[in-house]
């Protein structure tokens, strides 16, 4: 019974320590500062838990399809995505590299996460990573599953193409106008 009294008293005084020193401000939540490597490890758990637990969607396009992974691209760029991400032949905005954690690598996460976990994290964003939630934003599913489309292509996509995909769309010309013949005054 001794036993359970320490480690319920160790218990207690580790709680009370952890609370004075995050609550009494000794814990530095500058985005300069580096984290331990537990408070890494444990976020980055915790969010890939809470992903994998959450992202329950199904896509309801086909992501492999050209005109959606072009729209996906058109939306990509238009939502500002390349701004922290990049994108082939498009650096990251400069603000990009003080971002704590930083923006991962879209063709990694093209390559090895699954179309729900995408969707939900830029549907849904990510605390304290600077990822926003794009649904909260107004962006609408449909859209979110063209960046997704985008994104699990990345991987394999040009600059060129990233380029002619994202490149202005120029309304077709108009028939030139033709004034009605005047009437011969006679």
């Amino acid at each position: 019974m001794r036993i359970l009294a320490v480690i319920g008293i160790i218990g207690v005084v580790i709680v009370v320590a952890a609370g004075a020193f995050f609550f009494a401000g000794f814990y530095n939540v500058a985005a300069s500062a580096g984290d331990v490597g537990i408070v890494n490890w444990a976020m980055a758990y915790i969010r890939e838990a809470s992903i994998k637990r959450q992202a329950n969607e199904t896509p309801p396009i086909k992501l492999d399809d050209p005109a959606t992974v072009r729209e996906g691209a058109r939306a990509f760029a238009e939502q500002g995505c390349a701004n922290c991400h990049g994108a082939p032949g498009v650096k990251s905005a400069k603000f990009s590299e003080g971002l704590d954690p930083g923006p991962p690598d879209l063709k990694d996460v093209g390559k090895e996460d699954d179309p729900a976990h995408i969707f939900w994290a830029v549907k849904n964003g990510i605390r304290m990573t600077g990822m926003p939630s794009f649904g909260k934003a107004g962006v609408p599913d449909k859209e979110i599953w063209q960046i997704v489309a985008l994104i699990k292509k990345l991987p394999t996509t040009s600059e060129a193409d990233f380029k002619a995909w994202t490149a202005p769309q120029t309304p077709p010309a108009a028939a030139p106008s033709v004034a009605p013949p005047k009437k011969s005054q006679q």
